[in-house]
C-alpha cells in the first residue's frame, strides 16, 4: 500500500508527531424501499379504534370493510417495491342507503348510524384533568404528560425475549428501553438531525458505550478538530483523552475533499484497519458532507453505497450522523443513506404553537431484524449527555 493510501496510518503518525512537538515546544438506481401503510384497524360497525404498540406494526382487522390506512410496515431492500392499489367493489352496508333495509321507520340498535352527532358527542369520554389527551398537567413544567387516563407505555421484557441474534445496547438512557432486545451487533445506524439537536452527542455516547465495557472504537470527524471532539468527551467526563492514551480509542480528524479524494483507498484499506485495531464500533460524523462531495446523483449515490458497504463487510457496528432535510426533519439531506441503513433514529425540534418553547423529541424510524416502539418521545441533552423522557410523551 503505497503512503498516499496509508490515510489511517499517516492520520494516528500525524497526531503523535504533533504532540511531541506540543511537549518539546447504492446502486445507480435509488432503493425503491418506501414505507407502505396497511389498514389495522375495523370499519364502519362502532368498534373502538386500538393504538398501535411497541413491537407490533399492525392489527388484524375484525370487519369485513376497510377505511383506510392507519399503520406502518417497513419495506426495505432494494427489491421491495410499492403495494398496488386495486379498486375494489364501492362500500355497501345492506339494501338502504346508509344500511338498513328499504322501508324501515326509525333506527334501530344495529343500525351504526342511529345516534345522531349531538347525542354521540355528548356522550364522549372527556380528557382527565391530567391532560392525558393531549393537554398539559399543571405540575408539568415541560409539556410532557403522561399516556391516556394516566398509564404508563408499555413496556418491553427483555427477560422473555429469545433471539439467536446478538445484540447491543446503544448506550442512551431511555432510548434502549424502546428497542427489544437491542439492535442486532454490525448494524449500520444513521442519526438523523438539524443542527442543534445532538448528532454529535449521540455519536459520543454510542461509542462511550462500548468504551466503557472494555471494548474498542474509532471516531471519524470531517466537521471537527481531533481535539475538540476529545475536550467535548472529557468536559462530560467520558475520559476520552484516556481511552486513546490506552490505544483503546482513535479519533481521526479527516478533510472531507481529502476523503473523497481517497475514499477508493480507505473503503478497501478500513476491513483490515478495523480488525488490526480491534475496533467495536465506529462513528462518522457526518455522511452528509461525504456526500456533498458529489454533484452528479448517481455518482453520489453508487459512492455513498460502496462505502456503506465496505463498513459492513469489516463487520464492525457504525453510526453515522446526518444532517436533515431542509423542508422535512425525517430525511437525510440528500435522501440516501437511510435507505441503506439498518436502522435509523430522527432527533428533531419540536415547537408549540405559543412559539414559547422548543423541545427535543426522537424517533426510532426503523430497525431491521428488532422490535421497537413506534412513539415520539421527548429528550434532553446535559451535561451527561442525551437522556430520553421514555416514561413521557410529547404534546
Amino acid at each position: 500500500m503505497s503512503d498516499d493510501d496509508d490515510w489511517f496510518e499517516r492520520a494516528l503518525r500525524d497526531r503523535d508527531d504533533s504532540e511531541t512537538d506540543a511537549d518539546d515546544a447504492d446502486p445507480d438506481e435509488r432503493e425503491q424501499s418506501d414505507d407502505s401503510e396497511t389498514d389495522g384497524s375495523a370499519g364502519r360497525g362502532g368498534a373502538a379504534d386500538s393504538g398501535p404498540s411497541p413491537g407490533s406494526d399492525s392489527d388484524s382487522p375484525d370487519a369485513s370493510v376497510s377505511v383506510g390506512p392507519d399503520s406502518e410496515t417497513e419495506r426495505d431492500g432494494p427489491d421491495a417495491t410499492d403495494a398496488a392499489e386495486d379498486e375494489g367493489e364501492p362500500l355497501s352496508f345492506g339494501g338502504g342507503p346508509f344500511g338498513g333495509s328499504e322501508g324501515d321507520d326509525g333506527p334501530t340498535d344495529d343500525d351504526p348510524f342511529a345516534t345522531d352527532f349531538a347525542s354521540a358527542f355528548e356522550n364522549a369520554p372527556t380528557p382527565d384533568a391530567g391532560g392525558g389527551f393531549g393537554g398539559e398537567s399543571p405540575d408539568d413544567d415541560f409539556g410532557f404528560g403522561p399516556g391516556p387516563e394516566g398509564s404508563d407505555p408499555p413496556t418491553f421484557d427483555d427477560e422473555e425475549f429469545d433471539s439467536d441474534i446478538d445484540r447491543i445496547d446503544i448506550g442512551i438512557e431511555g432510548l434502549d428501553d424502546m428497542i427489544l432486545g437491542g439492535v442486532p451487533e454490525r448494524s449500520l445506524m444513521v442519526a438523523i438531525g438539524s443542527a442543534g439537536t445532538g448528532k454529535t452527542t449521540f455519536g459520543l455516547q454510542f461509542l462511550r458505550k462500548a468504551l466503557d465495557d472494555g471494548g474498542s472504537g474509532v471516531y471519524i470527524t470531517l466537521e471537527e478538530s481531533r481535539e475538540r471532539i476529545l475536550d467535548t468527551a472529557d468536559e462530560k467526563g467520558w475520559e476520552f483523552s484516556k481511552h486513546e492514551a490506552d490505544g483503546r480509542l482513535a479519533v481521526i480528524d479527516l478533510d472531507p475533499v481529502e476523503m473523497a479524494n481517497s475514499l477508493s483507498s480507505i473503503r478497501n484499506d478500513l476491513p483490515r484497519l478495523v480488525e488490526e485495531f480491534g475496533a467495536d464500533r465506529l462513528v462518522l460524523d457526518s455522511v452528509s458532507l461525504l456526500e456533498m462531495m458529489y454533484d452528479h446523483p448517481s455518482k453520489r449515490r453508487s459512492e455513498v453505497f460502496n462505502f456503506t458497504r465496505s463498513l459492513k463487510d469489516a463487520g464492525v457496528t457504525t453510526m453515522l450522523t446526518s444532517e436533515a432535510d431542509q423542508s422535512t426533519p425525517y430525511v437525510s439531506r440528500h435522501g440516501i443513506v437511510e435507505y441503506l441503513s439498518d436502522a435509523v433514529f430522527v432527533l428533531q425540534y419540536v415547537r408549540g404553537d405559543d412559539f414559547r418553547e422548543t423541545r427535543l423529541a426522537i424517533e426510532i424510524q426503523k430497525i431491521r431484524d428488532a422490535n421497537h416502539s413506534r412513539e415520539t418521545k421527548p429528550y434532553e441533552l446535559t451535561n451527561e449527555g442525551l437522556s430520553v423522557y421514555q416514561q413521557a410523551n410529547i404534546f
